[in-house]
Order: C-alpha cells, then structure tokens, then sequence
C-alpha cells in the first residue's frame, strides 16, 4: 500500500496548496460556488473540471453509441445502474471493503465493443486527511483516488489510474491519460456507482458499481 499511499499523500498535499495554483474554471452550473481550497474544483485539473462539467452529455454519447452497436438489450438489462438520473439523496460512501464491478459503455474507436460488463473485483474506500479515499485493489485497471463532498445527490471522485502489474500510482496531475474524475452517487440501499465521463482508454462512459462486502 506503500504507493498507494505516496499517491494520496501527493494529492492531499495539492489540496493544501491550492491557494497557490490557477483555479480551473468554475462550471457554469456551480458559479455561484467559490472553489475554496480543498474542495475538488480547487483540486481538479483543467480537463477533469471539464469532463465533470459534461457527465450528462458523455453519458448521452455513450448510451446512443451503444444502442447503434447493437447493444440496447444489455444497456435495459442494468436497470437503474445505467440511468444518468437515478441518483438518491445522501451519496455519502462509508468506509469499508466493497464488491465492484466496471461496466464500460460506448466505443472509441469503430472496432470497439460497445458494451462490455465485467466480473466483481474488490475496491475499498477508508477515511484520508478529511476525506476519503477509494482504492479499486484488483483488476488489470485500478482506479486510485480521493472523494470529494459536492452536492445532496452527488459526491467528487479524482484520482489516477493503475495498470496492469504496477504497484505505484502515478500523481494526479501529472498524466492526463491516467488522471480520472467523477460522480460518486447511490442509486439504491447499500448500492452505488462511480461513473467515469470521457476515460482517455477504449470507452465513452465507465460505471463501477459497488456494493459492501458480505
């Protein structure tokens, strides 16, 4: 966990110092929001503010390629896990091990699938500096980052992303094609998702859905 640790150690230390960088533009949906240092607008870099800012937009893209790829039956079949609207109130996240499972939506390129759901894998979220951190801790594609608090529906996911063998994340910030950011909602008791808008592999849209342990 070492490096998993000098990662969010890394991060935190960003969030400390946000006084000191160029604050990303504020969405216009949230102008009315100062992004005070801490909070994940404060945090988020130039192309996460955006791809936060079109989550609904990217879920729209990605639902529509889908479907032309011939699969609507598969995008029925997940129910309320693939309805952009689903979110509930109290999107907190408690800390704890979960059973996680990533749904990719959307292709790329002309060749790619345009769905692919994948078995469970294990994730863990635990409390970090004020916040809390969720680690996904199997899998070829380890998401590593920090949760943000944001709205009474949604909560701010940014991190990096893990591949592969590697047992060191890469800093937030320092990657764009591994930096990551999205929108942690529960969409149901004991039930939430993390959804990915724009990832920079293979997909329009990513939903990792969770759910406790046990």
């Amino acid at each position: 966990m070492r490096g998993r640790n000098t990662w969010i150690i890394a991060l935190t230390l960003s969030v400390s110092l946000g006084a000191c960088r160029t604050v990303p533009p504020i969405p216009p949906s949230a102008a009315d929001a100062p992004a005070e240092t801490g909070t994940w607008r404060a945090t988020a870099t130039d192309q996460d503010q955006e791809r936060i800012r079109n989550w609904y937009k990217s879920w729209q893209a990605a639902l529509a390629d889908a479907r032309a790829r011939g699969n609507g039956a598969d995008i029925d079949r997940e129910g309320v896990l693939l309805q952009p609207m689903a979110a509930l109130p109290n999107p907190h996240l408690p800390a704890g091990d979960y059973r996680c499972r990533t749904v990719k939506i959307g292709a790329q390129g002309r060749s790619g699938l345009g769905y692919v759901g994948y078995g469970w894998f294990r994730c863990r979220v635990a409390p970090e500096q004020g916040l809390s951190s969720l680690t996904k801790l199997s899998g070829s594609q380890r998401p590593v980052g920090l949760i943000f608090p944001d709205s009474l529906k949604r909560q701010i996911f940014l991190g990096t992303l893990e591949l592969g063998d590697e047992k060191m994340a890469v800093n937030y910030g320092s990657d764009r094609m591994r930096d990551m950011a999205g929108v942690v909602e529960r969409i149901g008791d004991n039930r939430w998702r993390l959804v990915l808008p724009a990832p920079a592999y293979e997909s329009l849209l990513d939903v990792i859905e969770l759910v406790p342990a046990g």
